[in-house]
């Protein structure tokens, strides 16, 4: 790669213009700190957007105040780790990110270096991700527990991240003659499907989570049980009063 190499865009010629240096290797490569982190490159890959910072601190602009450091590098003040995609950018001319970094993030370094395709691309993306957001339908995923009646205050009041009490159906008496309820709630999700915190060491899920919203056909929940000989429960499965308050403010719900 020659020090005064030109570059072509379809039928465009644009020669980047360098200031004489003591010896060739030192007018082609340019050594930058960003943040702490060095990062070497071409006069020519910075030459890339002649309206940009990196440009004008290629070229050693009077009118750009910049600094260097022990070593020789330019300063910059900014973060290295959105930088590299810039750097790529105009090393290749792609942007590519990986999964953690977020386009905004590099849409701020774009716009501090001034580099106005990248800057372009980037808000191309961001309209193109969020659209495709607004675009997923709302879901419900429903979970059924089951629960003595001694969990049912703590496990109502201790629902948090969306999930909303939805139906408290009894099922008579379980181990140790305490009644029992199965107990449904929902939440809303985008596109995923969530699962429901286990905030009691005694509650015990007999149900998967269920995705519900179809746009085409209406769905419902089946919640069935089967009968145990098993073991001997009580005759009684009239629900307490605390039960009763739950099972009312569920159906208006």
């Amino acid at each position: 790669m020659a020090e005064n190499s030109s570059e072509t865009s379809g039928s465009v010629h644009r020669r980047c213009p360098t200031h004489s240096s003591p010896g060739v290797g030192a007018s082609k490569w340019i050594r930058l700190n960003v943040g702490g982190t060095y990062f070497l490159t071409t006069r020519q890959t910075l030459c890339r957007d002649p309206k940009s910072f990196l440009f004008r601190l290629s070229q050693a602009d009077p009118e750009l105040d910049s600094d260097k450091d022990e070593t020789g590098a330019y300063l910059i003040d900014r973060d290295p780790t959105y930088f590299g995609p810039v750097l790529n950018y105009l090393r290749h001319g792609k942007l590519v990110l990986n999964r953690d970094l977020a386009e905004e993030g590099v849409l701020e370094e774009a716009e501090f270096y001034n580099i106005t395709s990248l800057i372009k691309l980037i808000k191309d993306k961001i309209r193109e991700r969020d659209c495709k957001t607004s675009q997923v339908p709302v879901k419900h995923v429903y979970r059924v527990l089951q629960c003595q009646e001694e969990e049912l205050t703590q496990m109502v009041s201790t629902m948090s991240d969306g999930w909303k009490f939805e139906q408290l159906v009894s099922i008579g008496y379980g181990r140790a003659h305490q009644a029992e309820y199965l107990l449904i709630v929902s939440r809303e999700v985008k596109g995923e499907e969530s699962a429901l915190p286990n905030n009691s060491g005694e509650l015990v899920s007999i149900g998967s989570s269920y995705n519900y919203g179809n746009e085409d056909q209406a769905e419902f929940l089946c919640v069935v049980s089967k009968e145990l000989h098993n073991q001997s429960y009580g005759t009684n499965s009239e629900p307490s009063e605390k039960a009763k308050i739950l099972q009312e403010r569920g159906s208006r719900m």
